[in-house]
């Protein structure tokens, strides 16, 4: 495997466990006993991993993730 392979399958596997959490936070949003707070909290935890595996890409956690998170939290506990 030369270097360009084990990069992509390198960002491939950051990309399979950013959307393992993702889904992971999503489930815990709907289902879990917490507060608002803690639900953002729990938001602002997933924004930091996901800058932490794919450094300087929070705009693109802003555009693709955040308004699924926001969906969830807008379901559960109102507009808030």
């Amino acid at each position: 495997m030369d270097d360009l392979d084990a990069a992509v399958a390198e960002e491939d596997k950051r990309a399979r466990v950013l959307r393992f959490l993702t889904d992971l936070t999503s489930q815990r949003l709907a289902v879990e006993r917490m507060s608002l707070k803690e639900a953002r909290e729990a938001v602002a935890g997933l924004r930091q991993t996901a800058l932490r595996l794919f450094p300087g890409k929070g705009d693109v956690f802003d555009l693709v993730i955040a308004p699924r998170m926001e969906r969830v939290i807008r379901e559960r506990w109102g507009s808030n």
